[in-house]
């Protein structure tokens, strides 16, 4: 549906859906290395969220896949590091209209002139695992991951075992200089070492004198897999005798950038003894851009590595700079993604998977085929909707496509024509055999059980555990799974009631005083816990880390969100449904009493039906009562940036002389401060550059601050 046709309650509760699957699958794929989707799936995704951030700015929240990078580092023997730059991700182009788009921003951001030609450097994108090098005079000190942006993992320990990567750069070099760029392996590397691992198990075998069994051998999926398996290793051993490579891309912090564009300082690194792609050339035209792009496609699947597009780079570093970043990518780069690569097999059962919030998601199992180099048997039909689109049945032959290193999507159904029985999505949950049902206008179903349902109570009490919720250290799936078949656990409350429990813990395999009193002081120390991460951890339907956050901005104590959704309820249940044609107005006036009651930024109307659906549940009800008996959390302070603007509202008006008005806003945001097209009693701040009009005397009638843009260039300075 175009964005045009959607509601701005739809379009929240959209948005929020983006936010959460997207931020889902960048862990699966940046953190796990266990991707579920297609990169066309996910870039789609992508695509439709950006789409209704352009028709809505308003809705735009804080968690939206435009702020964040990567994911957050996994748990992992490796350490931590932070980066003293971020690493940012990569904006998609998808056809050539996008890549002259793109080209055209870059032009209106820099205000240049009709004529003036804008170089651009063009390369193959590798599939690999980002990394960073810090070198200092010329050493190589420190190699890290991209973890989400801000935070990987120290891998200088392995790095050092890649041949390709010297040890210390040639000739003179900056202070400090961090290089960026890619591990990755050869797909002939990667067909090598899955053929040795499979050596090394039958050798395993006739060791132990028992049965080779070829399903048991752990091979790696495909060579970004391979690649990032192998640099995430806690024994550098491991990672010396795997066949790394690397190529340099761009870089980081320097203490001196030696040249004035990209295409000169990248030949610089290579200087210094760092390879860099084969395919890298510098262009002034967008047909010269397209002309290269078609020819490595056309290279593609003769080339020794994975690539999944090519990108594009601005080439003057000074014109770099002024562009600067949106929340999670340059605007002076551009990735522009190959189309997915397709085969053709059998779709032979259909099973259903409950997830952690009681969703049903079918997953299709496949007659083995390889797409792309990778051999994939399992595909994700994501919903009810969906097969009923494609029409599938077991025993259906379908057409599946895979872009990148991913499990495939069905991009067809080739038998759909043929006499069979049509697939009947189940009513009732394969777990608990509780009824499965879909909310008013929402594809997914959901399981009705709750904590009583098995798949649930153990996912939704990992969740309650995890790090992005209470972060309960020692309390991992493993323990949760055996303490709910022990019978201590059942819902969140039983974790703060562990220690009942610590005598028949210590009888258990594996588990010694120590650990056992490590794990009931961890669990004390989480009775006062962040009550956002509270409320996130348990798992109600839209409610992310972020709207938990923005809740608890609202009512403060964590004991007032039941009393927040009674009043949701409340308003909710006093309007009287209206028949026929009128549902569609009766919806959006229960929306608006929901949005109403909760008032809150970056909070909708789904965030408030979802919070009144789950406290009308009594079961839901016992145990929010039943976990507030256990945890006393601290009110909830809200914390922000020191910044002169941080939390402020900017307006800009009239001729700016020294910027364009995108690269103001730019900066504004960067900031902290929100950046806005219109004068209200909520701006705090109007920037008035010559012939400022209407604005300058709303913003006067207002009492609201002025200022001038050599005024603004001095706070922009002074918070660095």
């Amino acid at each position: 549906m175009s964005p045009s046709d959607v509601s701005e309650a739809d379009a929240a509760n959209e948005l929020m859906r983006l936010a959460k699957t997207i931020a889902k699958h960048n862990k699966l794929y940046h953190a796990e290395d266990t991707p579920e989707i297609a990169d066309a799936e996910y870039d789609a995704l992508v695509r439709r969220n950006n789409e209704l951030e352009e028709a809505f700015p308003h809705l735009v929240r804080e968690d939206s896949p435009n702020k964040l990078v990567g994911a957050a580092v996994a748990a992992s023997p490796l350490s931590k590091v932070a980066h003293e730059q971020r690493m940012m991700s990569l904006d998609n182009g998808f056809s050539d209209e996008d890549i002259a788009e793109w080209l055209a921003r870059v032009r209106r951001f820099l205000n240049l002139p009709e004529g003036e030609p804008v170089a651009v450097t063009a390369e193959d994108k590798i599939d690999g695992l980002s990394c960073s090098l810090r070198y200092e005079r010329g050493a190589l000190v420190l190699a890290a991951t991209r973890g989400d942006g801000q935070i990987g993992e120290d891998v200088t320990a392995n790095v050092r075992m890649i041949a390709d990567i010297p040890q210390a750069l040639s000739g003179e070099t900056p202070d400090v200089f961090e290089i960026r760029g890619e591990v990755y392996m050869a797909k002939s590397d990667f067909d090598g070492l899955n053929a040795r691992l499979m050596e090394e198990g039958k050798a395993e075998a006739v060791a132990k004198n028992v049965a080779f069994d070829p399903a048991k051998i752990r091979q790696f999926a495909n060579p970004r897999n391979a690649a990032a398996g192998s640099l995430r290793q806690k024994d550098a051993k491991i990672t010396a005798k795997r066949p790394l490579k690397f190529w340099a891309h761009g870089w980081g912090v320097a203490s001196s950038v030696p040249g004035e564009t990209a295409f000169d300082v990248m030949a610089t690194i290579a200087d210094w003894g760092l390879p860099l792609s084969p395919l890298v050339k510098r262009f002034e035209t967008l047909e010269q851009m397209l002309d290269h792009y078609r020819h490595i496609e056309t290279e593609r699947a003769d080339l020794p590595y994975d690539i999944d597009g090519v990108v594009y780079k601005v080439d003057r570093l000074d014109w770099q700079q002024r562009l600067g970043f949106v929340a999670k990518a340059p605007r002076w780069a551009l990735a522009h993604k190959f189309p997915a690569e397709q085969a053709q097999t059998t779709l032979e059962s259909i099973d259903i998977q409950v997830g952690r919030t009681g969703k049903l998601t079918p997953v299709g199992r496949l007659k083995p085929v390889t797409v792309g180099g990778v051999v994939v048997s399992n595909v994700t039909l994501h919903n009810r909707d969906e097969i009923e689109r494609l029409g599938v049945r077991p025993g259906d032959r379908v057409l599946v496509q895979r872009a990148g290193d991913v499990i495939p999507q069905v991009a067809e159904n080739l038998t759909r024509d043929e006499e069979r029985e049509p697939y009947i999505f189940p009513d009732h949950c394969p777990k608990c055999n509780s009824e499965a049902v879909a909310e008013e206008g929402e594809v997914d179903v959901r399981c009705t059980g709750g904590l009583i349902c098995p798949a649930q109570r153990f996912q939704r009490l990992a969740h309650f555990a995890s790090r992005p919720a209470l972060d309960i250290d020692g309390l991992g799936e493993k323990s949760i799974a055996e303490f709910i078949e022990a019978g201590f656990l059942e819902s969140p409350a039983d974790i703060f009631r562990l220690h009942q429990h610590r005598d028949a813990i210590l009888a258990r395999d594996g588990w010694q005083d120590k650990s056992v009193d490590n794990l009931l002081a961890a669990v004390e120390t989480k009775r006062a816990a962040n009550a956002a991460r509270m409320l996130f951890g348990l798992g109600i339907r839209h409610i992310g880390a972020v709207s938990a956050r923005d809740l608890m901005k609202k009512v403060t104590r964590l004991e007032e969100i039941g009393v927040l959704a009674e009043a949701i309820e409340a308003e909710r249940s006093g309007i009287e449904k209206l028949p026929g044609e009128e549902e569609k107005k009766y919806r959006q006036r229960i929306d608006a009493a929901v949005s109403e009651v909760i008032a809150i930024d970056g909070v909708g109307a789904a965030v408030g039906h979802s919070l009144a659906d789950f406290f009308h549940e009594p079961h839901n009800r016992e145990v929010w009562k039943d976990l507030l008996k256990e945890v006393k959390p601290p009110d909830y302070i809200v914390e922000t940036r020191d910044s002169a603007v941080a939390g402020k509202t900017v307006v800009f008006t009239g001729k700016l002389e020294t910027m364009s008005r995108d690269e103001a806003k730019a900066q504004a945001e960067a900031l902290g401060a929100k950046a806005s097209g219109s004068v209200s009693a909520k701006t705090d701040l109007l920037v008035a550059g010559p012939g400022a009009g209407s604005k300058m005397k709303k913003a006067a009638e207002l009492g609201i601050e002025v200022i001038d843009e050599a005024a603004w260039a001095d706070i922009v300075k002074a918070a660095g």
